[in-house]
């Protein structure tokens, strides 16, 4: 028997009908870039894990000067050359202005004006009088100015994730700091008298399964993430879920619930959120696993947005609303391009899910570019989601057939990590 009050049953009826996946990730990713993180200066030393907020772009060519390639003789004219000197990386040599004379000069180091050829010291031999001999390749054995790059010229746009090769990038540009967004600060609140924190399941209670691994998801996205910033089990009270809500806020750019999201006796996030005077971005998604999720955003006084993702308490729907919410939410915020789903062919047949988008958990073979269905997919398991790469998208009114090609939502990686 159910024990839904009055009001709930109200707010159930009048609640407006789900939104189409597709539709709530378009939603999610504008409202998140419309309430992108402002931009910062940042030395290359703290630039890890940011977001380029403008273009990089050289402020040099690309190499400066000519630079030589290899170890060996810069030599002008034909030979026997005779030694005048020696150019080391970092100096800037005179130029070459005798006919039949040379300097040894090293991989790195300013090419002279008036070279004419590069001799490799493994392809030199040294004459009776001290000379230099041998025959230069006929291609030249230097890096040209500009070869890499043109000073001014665009590198990368803005909206791209720094990893260490950007940093790299970046300073061989001439670069000592970059205007980039901060990666976004978010909390988790877990809701649910029924959950331990340690310890195997007994006497009627679950183990909590979220509290450990959603921050670990945020990560992966780009969200900073502290031990101190996960809160729960909270208890199954309005007052309760309205002070840890409040609490979260005051210091994180996203809060995630799990839990809550009906209408059930013991579900105060709705009315969490109608306390603290949220609006709804997303309120529900036609979605199988995941239902139901939300998003909400909250406005201080001060003008400062936020977000409030609501996770459904079933750890496999909790990682589909990541992936369908969260993930384009924090692209947004970040400045970050709408993920692009990569397709990949079904190798077995997947069932739809009549009006609702099916995100149907798949391992995939990267050689041969299939997706192959997992086992153990119900919304309360995990064992699935650990042997999987992502999901796969069929779309409401249709199955999944042998051969067709789906869109695939990649599971987030590590930074770094390059997909498939």
């Amino acid at each position: 028997m159910s024990t839904e009050t009055a009001a709930q049953a109200e707010d159930r009826a009048t609640a407006p009908p789900p939104a189409g996946w597709e539709e709530a990730r378009a939603r999610v990713y504008a409202v998140g870039l419309s309430a992108a993180l402002p931009a910062v200066s940042r030395s290359l030393a703290d630039l890890d894990g940011h977001t380029l907020a403008e273009p990089l772009t050289t402020r040099t060519d690309l190499p400066a000067f000519p630079t030589s390639s290899v170890d060996g003789w810069a030599v002008r004219g034909e030979g026997p050359w005779r030694v005048v000197g020696r150019v080391l990386a970092g100096n800037r040599p005179a130029p070459l202005t005798e006919e039949g004379s040379t300097v040894e000069i090293a991989t790195g180091a300013m090419v002279p004006e008036g070279t004419t050829a590069i001799l490799r010291v493994e392809e030199s031999t040294r004459t009776g009088d001290g000379r230099v001999d041998g025959t230069p390749r006929p291609t030249p054995e230097w890096r040209e100015p500009g070869e890499e790059a043109y000073s001014g010229e665009e590198l990368l746009p803005a909206g791209t994730p720094v990893d260490p090769a950007l940093i790299g990038l970046a300073a061989s540009c001439g670069h000592d700091t970059l205007r980039v967004r901060r990666a976004p600060r978010a909390a988790l609140l877990v809701f649910g008298d029924e959950l331990l924190t340690k310890g195997p399941p007994a006497a009627g209670r679950v183990r909590d399964a979220l509290g450990p691994a959603v921050p670990a998801w945020l990560r992966r996205y780009g969200c900073q993430v502290r031990p101190s910033d996960v809160v729960g089990p909270v208890a199954d009270t309005l007052p309760a879920h309205v002070a840890a809500v409040r609490s979260a806020l005051a210091g994180a750019d996203l809060v995630c619930t799990t839990g809550g999201t009906m209408h059930g006796p013991v579900d105060h996030l709705h009315p969490t959120l109608a306390a603290l005077g949220a609006d709804y971005v997303v309120n529900t998604v036609a979605v199988r696993p995941g239902f139901p999720m939300l998003l909400a955003r909250l406005v201080s006084d001060d003008g400062r947005v936020r977000f409030v993702a609501g996770l459904p308490g079933n750890p496999q729907s909790a990682i589909v609303a990541l992936v369908s919410l969260v993930a384009p939410l924090l692209a947004g915020l970040q400045g970050r391009p709408m993920p692009v789903l990569p397709h990949a062919t079904l190798a077995e047949p997947i069932a739809g899910r009549g009006d609702y988008t099916h995100l149907a958990l798949v391992r995939l073979d990267r050689a041969a570019g299939t997706a192959h269905p997992v086992r153990h997919v119900g919304s309360a398991m995990l064992r699935g989601l650990a042997g999987a790469d992502g999901f796969a998208v069929v779309r409401p009114g249709t199955t999944g057939a042998v051969g067709d090609r789906v869109p695939i939502v990649p599971l987030p990686l590590l930074p770094g990590e390059r997909s498939w």
